[in-house]
């Protein structure tokens, strides 16, 4: 899969994620038909994984295109275009299709075929990355099963034992907003380690000062 030249890697990447844009395995559940969203270049060195898009996601094919992406950007210090650098930041859902609306202001759970199908190999074309944020309790139990069955907040609670490689995080969305007023030290602990983190993954990498000529 590597190449010096990284044409073989970048034309595997390619046809992988043609292959993930053309799944249509939950077509029969998705109430607006499949349109998997995926970002993301080998060369980024963050790497969130979330739950599923929104509709707005889904209408727009932009992640976090909607006021939760406000929010979450807000808390990674990042503005719109660096988040949105692909050679910088990938981001990969539970799922990579709007799944509907559960009828109470909120969406379906992601559909659980998606991240067993697609997750690994993908990520096996991210080797740049420093960082991966959990966003939501899906993500969470998938990529900590061996915390089951803590709730959410017992697990971000911990951020600290993840470190330095993963960082758990509540889901950016509006029923975030009361959670964020009882556990206040979340912004006030938690949210200036998860800044400096991840402004040190996305720091370009150290060169070392060529060696004076005698």
């Amino acid at each position: 899969m590597r190449h010096p030249s990284g044409l073989i890697t970048d034309r595997a990447f390619s046809r992988l994620v043609a292959e993930v844009r053309a799944c249509t395995i939950c077509a029969p559940y998705l109430p607006l038909g499949p349109r998997p969203i995926i970002r993301g270049r080998p060369s980024a060195r963050l790497l969130i994984i979330s739950q599923a898009p929104g509709r707005r996601v889904h209408e727009t094919r932009l992640s976090f295109n909607d006021r939760s992406g406000d929010r979450l950007r807000a808390w990674l210090a990042l503005d719109r275009e660096t988040f949105y650098d692909e050679a910088q930041v990938a981001i990969l859902g539970m799922a990579f299709c709007y799944p509907g609306s559960d009828g109470k202001g909120g969406d379906l759970p992601p559909r659980p075929e998606c991240a067993p199908r697609w997750h690994a190999r993908l990520r096996a074309f991210f080797p740049a990355i420093k960082l991966t944020l959990l966003v939501g309790s899906y993500a969470i139990d998938y990529y900590l099963p061996e915390i089951r069955p803590r709730s959410m907040t017992e697990v971000i609670v911990r951020w600290r034992d993840f470190q330095p490689d993963l960082f758990p995080l509540p889901h950016p969305s509006w029923r975030t907003t009361r959670w964020l007023r009882d556990n206040p030290w979340f912004e006030n602990e938690a949210l200036p380690e998860l800044r400096a983190r991840v402004a040190d993954a996305l720091s370009p990498p150290s060169r070392c000062a060529p060696c004076p000529r005698r």
